[in-house]
């Protein structure tokens, strides 16, 4: 079973920057997209960032200009630079990769935006 392994969240003062990142447990064959998505307590999951196979890449409006999404196909690895965040950013920020018809999902990693 491929696990999808998150790390590098935390607290930060607003301002600040963080950079999370996600492993796949073993290799994944024909990934199509890898992506972060976040939940903030008593709102439903939304789409943060996605970057597909080929490198085209899509954000929401809110993290525009400040969050960066990159990966290592190689590695089977997504990151995501946080920057300028804001209080509104503090969520649990879970990753996802597609590979055809198999979906997997990371299991979380809270990021809190606070002074």
């Amino acid at each position: 079973q491929v696990q999808l392994v998150e790390s590098g969240g935390g607290l930060v003062q607003p301002g600040g920057s963080l950079r999370l990142s996600c492993a796949a447990s073993r290799i994944i064959f024909r990934i199509t997209a890898m992506g972060w998505y976040r939940q903030a307590p008593g709102k439903q999951r939304e789409l943060v960032a996605t970057v597909t196979s080929g490198g085209s890449t899509n954000y929401a409006d809110a993290v525009k200009g400040r969050f960066a999404i990159s990966r290592d196909n190689a590695k089977n690895t997504v990151y995501l630079q946080m920057n300028s965040l804001k209080p509104e950013d503090t969520a649990v920020y879970y990753c996802n990769m597609i590979a055809g018809v198999r979906d997997y999902w990371g299991q979380g990693t809270q990021v809190t935006v606070s002074s």
